[in-house]
């Protein structure tokens, strides 16, 4: 691919998030595409992330999702984004990368890599403390 067509790509991902649009998200992957993230239980098919977007805004609706970054070599693309939301009254921010491998253009397989730790927390209602003091 291309730069042009990689920031292509990567504006209109960062797009579909912004609108939280599902149509948006399906033309963006392949047929056979997959998802694998540590938030679901599942390895998702491209076909069915309209559902999982639909899941996600109902848990949250308030989510707001931001690119921060992004690097490409050949056909992977790897994004690194922050998510907010208002958790009983209070900002919360979280990160992760999305590592995706692109064939025509579209998503083959993309991997969700970041910390449930403060999710799981938050979950929980336990303070995350950090493992070294420093």
């Amino acid at each position: 691919m291309t730069d042009a067509e990689i920031q292509d790509f990567v504006t209109r991902f960062a797009a579909a998030w912004a609108a939280r649009d599902g149509h948006a998200f399906l033309d963006l992957w392949h047929p056979e595409g997959t998802l694998t993230t540590p938030l679901v239980n599942r390895t998702i098919k491209g076909s069915e992330l309209n559902r999982l977007l639909e899941v996600q805004k109902a848990a949250a609706p308030d989510f707001v999702w931001q690119l921060l970054d992004w690097t490409s070599r050949g056909d992977v693309v790897v994004i690194e984004w922050q998510t907010t939301r208002i958790v009983n009254g209070a900002r919360f921010d979280w990160r992760g990368v999305d590592k995706f491998r692109l064939r025509d253009g579209k998503i083959s397989d993309e991997r969700v890599y970041c910390d449930t730790a403060p999710l799981r927390a938050l979950r929980t209602g336990e303070t995350l403390e950090p493992i070294t003091q420093f």
